[in-house]
């Protein structure tokens, strides 16, 4: 009766590093595969560029910078630009004050964002991140 697109959810199941609830991290994250954040980073998160990798924010967690990854599950709080290749999930405890571009998007009931929500095509080349610096320069 319904369509199901074929390649539609995560691709990689991987969660090869974990950043525990009690862990704060100041300055850029770049990690491969996948990764789980429970701690706070203030910084750019990034997945290594042309990987299918996996990042996990969980409820407990906080990022406080632009986000860039193949796919993202967002459960916690970002303040920044979250830029996802092919899919992003936002969960029901999920805080996004930022634009979101995305190919494909599942947004719970609860999860709320503070920007715009742009469908990428997926022929376009990923935008480059800025530091939250380097932001208010013009």
């Amino acid at each position: 009766m319904f369509n199901k697109k074929k390649g539609a959810g995560i691709r990689q199941a991987k969660l090869a590093t974990l950043i525990a609830h009690d862990v704060r991290i100041t300055g850029d994250l770049q990690f491969t595969d996948g990764l789980r954040l429970d701690g706070q980073v203030k910084g750019n998160v990034s997945g290594e560029p042309g990987s299918q990798t996996l990042l996990v924010l969980s409820d407990r967690g906080s990022i406080e910078g632009n986000v860039h990854g193949h796919d993202v599950v967002i459960n916690g709080r970002i303040v920044g630009d979250v830029i996802a290749d092919h899919f992003v999930e936002l969960q029901v405890n999920a805080h996004v004050t930022g634009n979101i571009y995305y190919q494909q998007l599942r947004m719970d009931c609860g999860a709320s964002v503070d920007g715009k929500l742009t469908r990428r095509d997926g022929a376009q080349a990923p935008t480059p991140l800025t530091s939250m610096a380097d932001a208010g320069r013009d």
